[in-house]
């Protein structure tokens, strides 16, 4: 019997991937199944999976002609899945040789858990120095406090999740970036029980990310947060949980206007006017019982704007005079 599917999406991942693939099949447990999609990669990821596939029936192949991002390639996988319990690996990541095995027990030894938190450690692409998520360590949270603990990341999303429960709420795919942290939030909600284990997923950090790129890509993060507002008014979520997210939309609202201020002058006049477009409607959309961080008689949205350039403004005057003060002692 398949214990855990390993859905791993894959675009041009050559530099990575055998390090993945070698810490399935260095698993202390053996009743795994990874299923491999390959996205559309233009290098020599395919050739690899295959190879592995060769080697370990446990291997299965997806090939998607058109790429179409992660959560697409994600779900693509999950149609394969045979296993009890599923979990991601990227393509650059890798495991703990008894990191399945703890997942497995934990879900095993308690019956009402449905998803199960990897220890996660960071891993720096360039130094390789290593660093625990900064996470305080719990056994067991109800769905709903893992979700409202999703909001702010005091819990990372790198978990398994029974299959059943995946299967009915799959990977968001409203966003090509940010629209997997929607997921993992429906996931814990509906949880019965969220545990963590002492299973070690490694996560690849680097400068290529897309939430290191200086690109209008970062709107993303609006319409998944769109789509997770509209999925916790049909799940039936409280005003309570809905109230709490709508306080984190506007902190998610300054963040991206803060991000635009900085870098709008290396976009197009075009992207500048698809980037505030995109802002405008996101700031109407907001409805909160909070002060708003200053913003509620913002009635407008030239008001609005208005007082977003004089703070940002400030704070740049502010950082300069930091400076100046340093240079001069």
């Amino acid at each position: 019997m398949i214990q855990v599917t390993v859905l791993i999406a894959v675009y041009n991942a050559e530099r990575t991937l055998r390090k993945t693939l070698d810490s399935l099949l260095a698993q202390s447990m053996g009743q795994w199944q990874a299923v491999c999609v390959d996205d559309a990669s233009t290098d020599s990821s395919l050739s690899i999976i295959q190879e592995y596939a060769t080697r370990d029936e446990r291997f299965r192949i997806s090939v998607l002609h058109e790429n179409r991002g992660q959560a697409h390639a994600r779900n693509q996988g999950l149609l394969m899945a045979e296993g009890i319990y599923t979990c991601f690996l990227d393509a650059d990541d890798w495991l703990a040789p008894d990191a399945l095995a703890h997942v497995v027990r934990t879900f095993e030894e308690n019956e009402n858990t449905d998803c199960v938190l990897f220890d996660c450690r960071m891993v720096d692409d360039e130094s390789g120095n290593e660093t625990a998520y900064p996470m305080e360590p719990f056994e067991v949270k109800t769905g709903k406090e893992a979700f409202l603990d999703s909001l702010t990341w005091k819990i990372h999303g790198v978990y398994a999740i029974r299959t059943a429960l995946h299967i009915r709420y799959p990977y968001d795919e409203t966003a090509r970036s940010y629209s997997d942290d929607n997921t993992t939030r429906v996931h814990y909600y509906t949880s019965r029980q969220v545990r963590s284990c002492r299973g070690t997923y490694y996560y690849r950090q680097h400068s290529g990310s897309v939430t290191h790129t200086v690109s209008p890509s970062r709107l993303n993060r609006l319409l998944a947060d769109e789509s997770m507002k509209r999925t916790l008014v049909q799940m039936g979520c409280g005003d309570d949980v809905l109230q709490m997210f709508e306080h984190q939309r506007w902190l998610t609202l300054i963040d991206t206007y803060m991000f635009y201020y900085a870098h709008r002058r290396g976009f197009s006049v075009a992207e500048r006017r698809d980037f505030l477009s995109v802002i405008q409607r996101y700031w109407g959309d907001i409805h909160s019982e909070e002060d708003k961080f200053g913003y509620r008689h913002c009635d407008s949205w030239q008001s609005f704007l208005r007082q977003e350039e004089v703070y940002f403004f400030l704070r740049k005057i502010k950082k300069m005079i930091r400076f100046f003060d340093r240079s001069l002692l």
